[in-house]
């Protein structure tokens, strides 16, 4: 491959990001976290119709009343934080009405995450907005916050700094891509 190829930022980025399930308490710096959000604002939508919105949680309170109610959601042990103590919880919710609303979002967590590693802020998707945005909890924290609409939750991207340094990915499966030359 040539070098050029190899040596690629974004690549780099696509092939070393990990999920991270142990983070430093420590805040993502406001800069970082305004540019990884506006990469999310970039993702590509069906038809341009820019279905997903992006609620960007720092507030300590809220970010633990959205942990409880995921891990009531996911029916684990009371004290288990599924956000691993990930500072930051950016929601991605994404407009029904709009036929892709779900693909649209699912990429809106991508970029985020890459945005993320390229800056040295570790990330995790964290399923469950589904059912939080669903249930009175989540409706009452999009009306608190003014947003009107049919939303489903897609996810939460969970930012901070990693504890520990990232695992080695693991290998591809055989056969993942097949070409057609």
């Amino acid at each position: 491959m040539p070098e050029d190829i190899v040596m690629n930022e974004t690549l780099k980025v696509l092939e070393t990001r990990r999920s991270c399930r142990n983070f430093k308490p420590d805040m993502v710096e406001d800069e970082k976290l305004e540019a990884i959000v506006k990469a999310g604002t970039y993702a590509a939508t069906g038809m341009g119709k820019q279905a997903p919105i992006i609620i960007a949680v720092t507030n300590k309170e809220l970010r633990d009343k959205i942990s409880e109610e995921n891990r009531k959601i996911g029916g684990w042990n009371e004290g288990f934080d599924p956000f691993y103590g990930a500072p930051v919880i950016l929601i991605v919710l994404a407009d029904k009405a709009v036929g892709t609303y779900q693909y649209d979002g699912s990429l809106v967590l991508g970029n985020l995450m890459n945005a993320a590693e390229s800056l040295g802020v570790a990330s995790i998707w964290i399923h469950r907005a589904k059912e939080e945005f669903e249930s009175e909890f989540g409706k009452k924290i999009l009306a608190d916050l003014g947003i009107e609409g049919d939303y489903e939750g897609i996810g939460h991207c969970a930012l901070g700094y990693a504890a520990e340094p990232a695992k080695a990915p693991a290998p591809r499966k055989e056969n993942y891509a097949y070409y057609v030359r």
